[in-house]
């Protein structure tokens, strides 16, 4: 009789176990998805690094809020300048902007510095070849700028300029040696620092390098999972990572 009941108490208990693991797999929250990140082609290595789960678009930031105005399915913007981030808050197509990273503009030329620039001041002579962002991107704006303070405008015309879409092009083109020179951010230099050497360039001339970032306002956005990115974007996590990239920090709200 003991034989026989053990055997019916088997089946029972392991039905009793089966209806309890179904039950925690059903109480068990489900593992948070992937939210759609577009950001400016300068963080491509830090945000990452932040947060590696994210699926990223990086670019140049008037493409991506361009993009992000036709309904592209991003739930976080990054842009290097607070103008494009600030022109979808006012449009109502993203949450206010939070600045949360600060930048500055240098001059980079492949190992060796084949165009033997010393300095930016080099380039007045004319006659050799650089690589510049487009107006319309922020780096684009920031170098024109920074040059306009230093009286350096006329380098634009007076050497053979390359126009490129965002900071990678830029370079790109220095690393592989097809300029002789090309402006970028201090932190895409050091992607790079091994085939590139960095001049760096007077901070008296320096624009302020904002980046702002905000949640998207669109049907189908992944607002829950855009602001926890942004908490962690401004929170100790972030702010070790891009550090460790060579962005400054803005001061703590």
């Amino acid at each position: 009789m003991m034989r026989s009941n053990l055997s019916r108490k088997g089946p029972r208990r392991l039905v009793a176990l089966l209806g309890l693991a179904l039950a925690l797999c059903l109480a068990a929250p489900a593992a948070a998805s992937a939210i759609t990140v577009y950001a400016a082609a300068s963080l491509r290595e830090a945000f990452p690094e932040m947060a590696p789960a994210q699926t990223y678009n990086f670019s140049g930031s008037n493409e991506l809020a361009l993009q992000i105005e036709r309904g592209a399915p991003a739930d976080v913007f990054a842009s290097a300048a607070p103008e494009e981030a600030q022109e979808l808050f006012q449009k109502g197509l993203c949450s206010r902007p939070v600045t949360f990273a600060t930048n500055v503009v240098v001059m980079l030329v492949p190992n060796g510095n084949p165009g033997h620039l010393k300095s930016v001041y080099s380039l007045r002579q004319g006659g050799h070849t650089i690589a510049v962002g487009i107006p319309g991107v922020p780096i684009g704006g920031y170098t024109r700028e920074l040059l306009a303070r230093m009286r350096l405008s006329s380098i634009l015309t007076n050497n053979t300029v390359t126009l490129e879409k965002n900071v990678t092009g830029i370079t790109a083109k220095v690393a592989l040696g097809a300029v002789e020179a090309g402006f970028a951010y201090v932190t895409d230099g050091r992607i790079v620092s091994d085939r590139v050497e960095i001049i760096r360039l007077p901070r008296w001339a320096q624009p302020p390098v904002r980046y702002q970032a905000c949640i998207v306002h669109r049907a189908g956005a992944d607002t829950a999972g855009a602001q926890k990115f942004m908490e962690v974007l401004t929170g100790k996590r972030g702010r070790t990572a891009l550090k460790k990239g060579g962005f400054g920090l803005p001061p703590k709200a």
